[in-house]
């Protein structure tokens, strides 16, 4: 396939000749791309936004077209979920297309956000995460069943990684990018916790049990007798 920077800007320049700014993002830049690494390009323009995916000279395509005030609320959004997929990607994209000085504004408004990190977890919030996995770690710890075992470890890895990440302080991701998230902020827990994860699917809970437990130390210990919501 083309050049995957060559390719993107022939794209943003073929569909959308009017665009304000536009940025290539995501693994396809980085030592990480793969032979199904896609295009990820956000594109700025006055038009109607909208989230659409094709295939362009060979190369699987994201694209996420903005206006600037949609962008704005989309970036709000996502921060109060402590995830922003949209500010990642600006802040840490190649800006292809930069016609009036939006896309430099953007990508420092976007670094900055990322920089100061996500709104703090509240008591109240922390208490529940507490509670989800202390609730499943007992799960785990009486499961019989291997194919419920699977599930449950699946479900633990990702519920204890994002605990590490709040309490942390650090932004959250999905799927690839809780891992990469967690490696970023905890390179030593992301190991123990998906090293154990491995080996508690195969039926050896013990240590899974045990890192997840260091976990819920991290945010405060194991809460259920007596956790209330009001």
């Amino acid at each position: 396939m083309d050049d995957p920077v060559l390719t993107a800007r022939e794209l943003v320049r073929d569909r959308f000749p009017a665009a304000r700014a536009a940025f290539l993002a995501g693994s396809v830049l980085t030592d990480r791309r793969t032979a199904t690494s896609d295009l990820d390009i956000v594109v700025l323009l006055d038009g109607t936004p909208c989230r659409e995916n094709l295939v362009y000279r060979g190369w699987p395509v994201e694209l996420f077209v903005q206006t600037e005030a949609t962008w704005h609320g989309f970036a709000d959004e996502e921060t109060a979920k402590r995830s922003s997929p949209l500010l990642a990607m600006c802040a840490d994209g190649m800006l292809l297309v930069d016609a009036d000085g939006l896309g430099a504004a953007l990508q420092d408004e976007a670094r900055e956000r990322l920089a100061a990190g996500p709104p703090p977890l509240s008591d109240r919030e922390r208490d529940y995460e507490r509670f989800i996995l202390t609730d499943l770690l007992d799960d785990l710890r009486g499961c019989a069943d291997p194919a419920e075992r699977v599930y449950l470890v699946a479900h633990m890895l990702q519920r204890a990684s994002e605990l590490v990440l709040l309490v942390g302080g650090h932004w959250l991701g999905k799927g690839k990018w809780l891992s990469r998230r967690l490696a970023a902020a905890d390179p030593g827990m992301q190991r123990a916790l998906s090293e154990a994860a491995v080996q508690a699917i195969d039926g050896d809970t013990k240590g899974f049990a045990a890192v997840v437990a260091e976990v819920l130390d991290l945010a405060g210990g194991p809460l259920w007798d007596g956790y209330a919501v009001r």
